[in-house]
């Protein structure tokens, strides 16, 4: 198997770092709004966001839920 040039990874991540950060934050904000909504009426809403089934506090699922997700993307 071939190993990525660390370097060119490194480059890759600098130059792509802005959308990366737009994407959690437009994935957070989603992901927090059925979170919130799923809270509010009492619902089981981790079982709903892929990573978030374990994880206690509302925002560490939901930033699980969107790592999960961001995965998918690369």
């Amino acid at each position: 198997m071939v190993q990525p040039d660390n370097a060119a990874l490194q480059g890759w991540l600098k130059k792509d770092r802005p959308a990366f950060i737009a994407i959690f934050v437009v994935g957070f904000a989603a992901f927090l709004a059925i979170a919130m909504v799923g809270q509010a009426m009492g619902w089981q809403w981790r079982a709903w966001l892929p990573g978030a089934e374990s994880v206690k506090s509302m925002t560490g699922g939901v930033k699980a839920a969107v790592y999960t997700f961001m995965s998918h993307l690369l």
